[in-house]
């Protein structure tokens, strides 16, 4: 459900929108802030939580402008991943190959981006979410 609604057996389903951004085989990561109540200081990617009455695309515009100051202008959606601490959660992935502007961090809820291949990204032992994994093989096979 969009912006948190009822979920399966009437739990409340808390959506996040997560921006993959690829240039040149390349991933985008963002370090989340050791302040950050959820996965501090892990590699993670820029993104939150979709607000009431919003839809996907819209808080993944939002987000993106918000945290790094840029614009999507090509995307599309991946498969979604459950959180494995909160199943509740769900994060609404978008590979996203084009935008405006150069992403730099805009806020305080990441204290790093950074470029990675794919492969290296694959390999990193302080990614957020193991789910990330398996992502990444993923982008790394397509053409």
């Amino acid at each position: 459900m969009v912006g948190g609604g009822s979920g399966v057996g009437g739990r409340d389903v808390i959506d996040i929108v997560n921006a993959v951004l690829l240039r040149d085989r390349c991933v985008l990561l963002a370090r989340r802030s050791a302040a950050r109540k959820a996965y501090p200081g892990l590699w993670s990617f820029p993104g939150g939580h979709v607000e009431e009455g919003e839809g996907l695309e819209q808080a993944l515009h939002r987000e993106l402008r918000e945290e790094v100051g840029i614009a999507p202008t090509a995307y599309r959606p991946l498969a979604p991943i459950v959180d494995p601490q909160v199943t509740s959660t769900i994060y609404r992935m978008y590979a996203v190959s084009a935008w405006r502007g150069e992403p730099a961090i805009r806020d305080d809820e990441h204290s790093e981006l950074r470029w990675f291949s794919l492969s290296d990204a694959t390999a990193l032992p302080d990614l957020a979410l193991d789910a990330y994994r398996p992502l990444f093989d993923g982008l790394r096979a397509e053409p």
